[in-house]
C-alpha cells in the first residue's frame, strides 16, 4: 500500500477506487481441489521423464493420492459459500463460487476419476503409456471439477473444453487398435461441433446483455429491447444444444455407443460418469442460473428431449440385451443414454415450478455414478479373461467368481430401481415426482414406461449371471480347453479393480440402507 500526503492526493485515491481493480485476491482454499488435480496432472508428467521403467506404476499411485487429497480439500469448503475472482465487491461479477451444488459435483467428479484410477492400475506394462494417461486422465478430472463453480460463460466454456480435450486422447489410448481410433475421431468431430455451436450461442447473448457473468445475464435477458429478442433467443438455443452434445442427449448421442466400445475400459466408465456430469452441470448452469427469462422456451424443449433420451437409450439397450453375442458395453453405453433421459427430468421441470427442481438431478446423479462406476469395474474384472466382453461371457460368472457376480447383480438391480438396490428406487421417486409436481404428468408417465422397458435388459442380465456355465467352456474329456479355461477364470485379481468393486459396492449398500445421504441434495437449495 502507498501512502500519499498532499491536497490533492486524496481526489485521486477517491476516484480510483470507483474503478474495477484489475489486482483481484484469490481464495487458495475454494479453488484448491481443482487447482490439486491439475497440479497433479503435471507432475505425474514431469515425473514420468525421469522414472525408471519397472516403476511407472508408482505414477498411477501419485495420480490416486493425488486425487485422495483433492478430495479431502472439500472438506473446509463446507462451512459455507465462498467466492473469488470477483472484478468488485458485487457478487454477481464474481467468476468462480464453491457452494453446495459446487461441492455435490465436484465429490461426484474426483471420485469418480479415483475410481476410473484404480481401474486403470492394472494394465499391461507399456499400455498404455503411463505418463501420458494419467496426465490426460487428472487434466481431464480438474477441468471437470472446475466447471461446476463457473459462474461466467468464458469460465464455463474453458472448463468445459478443459474436461473434454484430453479425452479425446484418452478414447484413443489403445495403440494399433482401430475401434479406438475410431471412437477416438468421432468422439472428437462430435465433440468440436459441440465446441462451436455454444461459442456461436454465447457470442450471442454476450451480444445481446454485453455481459459474460451469469446472474448479470439473468438480469439483463429480463430486459432485453424488441430489437435484440430474436439474438438473444437465438443465443439461447444454440447454448442449450451444444451443451445437448456434450451430454448425449438424442438426437446428438450417435458417437456414444462407439466411443464407449472403442475407448479403454476405465475410460469408457470415466466418460458415462464424469463426462455426463460435466454435460448436466453445464446445462443446470446456463438454463437454471443464466436464462430463466427464457423458461418457456427451454423448459418444453428439454422435456421432450428427455423424453425422447430415455426411450431411445432404452429401446436401443433392450435390442443389444436381445443377442447373446453383443457387447456388455455397448449395452451400458445405451443405458447410460436412458439414465440421461431422467436426469434432464427435473431440469425441465425447473421450468415449470417455483420449488427447487435440480437437487433431485444432483441426487439422481450422485447414485448412477456409484453403481454405473462399479458396474464398469466388475466388466473390467471379466475383460482379464473374456477381452470381447460380450453378454453370453457373464453366463455362469456366479460359479466362477461369485463376489463379483453378486456385486453386478446388485449394480444392475440398483440401476433397475429395485430391491434390494433402494438408493436406484428412491432416486427414480424423487425424479419422477419432479415431473409431478411441475405439472409434467405426460413426462412422468413415459419415464413410468421406459422404467419398465429398462426392467427386462437389466433382469435379464441379472439372471445371465447365475446360470450354470456355457457348454463349450466345460468340455470334459477333450483336454484341449478345460484346463486353459479353467486358468483363466481363476486368474488372480488385481488389488486395485478389488479396491474398486468393494468401495463401490460398500457405497451402493450404504446408500440402500441410509439414502437420506443423497437425497437430502434434493431438499436443498443450490443456489
Amino acid at each position: 500500500m502507498i501512502t500519499t500526503t498532499g491536497g490533492a492526493a486524496p481526489a485521486v485515491v477517491t476516484a480510483a477506487a470507483d474503478v474495477p481493480s484489475v489486482v483481484q485476491s484469490v481464495d487458495w482454499l475454494a479453488i484448491a481441489p481443482p487447482v490439486i488435480a491439475a497440479a497433479t496432472a503435471l507432475l505425474c508428467l514431469v515425473a514420468d521423464l525421469f522414472t525408471a521403467e519397472r516403476h511407472k506404476r508408482l505414477l498411477g499411485l501419485g495420480a490416486a493420492a493425488g486425487l485422495v487429497a483433492a478430495i479431502i480439500a472439500l472438506v473446509p469448503l463446507r462451512a459455507g459459500e465462498r467466492q473469488t475472482f470477483c472484478l468488485t465487491a458485487d457478487t454477481a461479477t464474481c467468476s468462480y463460487t464453491a457452494d453446495h451444488f459446487t461441492l455435490a459435483i465436484q465429490l461426484l467428479v474426483l471420485g469418480g476419476a479415483l475410481l476410473t484410477v484404480l481401474l486403470s492400475l492394472h494394465g499391461s506394462r507399456g499400455e498404455p503409456p503411463p505418463g501420458e494417461y494419467w496426465f490426460l486422465l487428472l487434466a481431464s478430472a480438474s477441468g471437470a471439477a472446475l466447471l461446476p463453480a463457473a459462474r461466467d460463460l468464458a469460465t464455463l466454456v474453458v472448463a468445459l473444453e478443459v474436461a473434454s480435450l484430453p479425452a479425446f486422447a484418452l478414447v484413443g489410448m489403445r495403440r494399433g487398435n482401430r475401434l479406438s481410433s475410431e471412437a477416438a475421431l468421432k468422439f472428437f468431430l462430435s465433440s468440436v461441433t459441440a465446441t462451436a455451436v455454444t461459442l456461436l450461442g454465447v457470442s450471442f447473448v454476450y451480444a445481446a446483455t454485453g455481459s459474460l457473468h451469469l446472474t448479470r445475464i439473468a438480469a439483463e435477458l429480463g430486459d432485453v429491447p424488441g430489437q435484440l429478442d430474436t439474438l438473444a433467443k437465438t443465443g439461447v438455443a444454440l447454448t442449450l444444444i451444444g451443451f445437448a452434445f456434450k451430454t448425449a442427449v438424442v438426437p446428438f448421442h450417435f458417437w456414444v455407443p462407439e466411443t464407449y466400445v472403442g475407448a479403454p475400459l476405465p475410460i469408457a466408465g470415466f466418460l458415462s460418469v464424469v463426462g455426463k456430469a460435466v454435460g448436466f452441470t453445464g446445462l443446470i448452469l446456463v438454463t437454471v442460473v443464466a436464462f430463466p427469462a427464457y423458461a418457456d422456451v427451454w423448459g418444453p424443449a428439454i422435456a421432450v428431449l428427455a423424453a425422447l433420451t430415455m426411450t431411445a437409450g432404452n429401446v436401443a439397450a433392450l435390442r443389444q440385451a436381445a443377442g447373446r453375442r453383443w457387447s456388455a458395453v455397448r449395452l451400458l453405453a445405451w443405458s447410460s443414454v436412458g439414465q440421461a433421459g431422467y436426469i434432464l427430468v427435473p431440469i425441465a421441470a425447473a421450468a415449470y415450478s417455483s420449488d427447487d427442481q435440480i437437487g433431485a438431478t444432483v441426487a439422481y446423479a450422485l447414485m448412477y455414478a456409484v453403481v454405473n462406476l462399479g458396474a464398469f469395474a466388475v466388466v473390467v474384472l471379466v475383460a482379464r479373461t473374456k477381452p470381447l466382453n460380450r453378454i453370453s461371457d457373464y453366463q455362469g460368472l456366479y460359479a466362477t467368481r461369485p463376489l463379483a457376480a453378486l456385486a453386478l447383480a446388485f449394480f444392475l438391480l440398483c440401476l433397475a430401481g429395485l430391491p434390494p438396490g433402494i438408493i436406484g428406487l428412491f432416486a427414480k421417486v424423487v425424479v419422477f415426482s419432479s415431473a409431478v409436481d411441475a405439472g409434467l404428468g405426460w413426462l412422468a408417465v413415459i419415464m413410468g414406461v421406459n422404467v419398465v422397458i429398462a426392467l427386462y435388459y437389466y433382469l435379464k442380465w441379472t439372471a445371465i449371471l447365475f446360470r450354470a456355465p456355457a457348454e463349450a467352456a466345460e468340455p470334459a474329456e477333450s483336454g484341449g480347453t478345460t484346463a486353459p479355461a479353467a486358468g483363466a477364470a481363476h486368474r488372480r485379481v488385481p488389488a486395485a479393480v478389488t479396491a474398486a468393486i468393494a468401495l463401490t459396492a460398500v457405497l451402493g449398500v450404504v446408500l440402500s440402507g441410509y439414502p437420506q445421504l443423497v437425497l437430502r441434495f434434493a431438499a436443498t437449495s443450490l443456489f
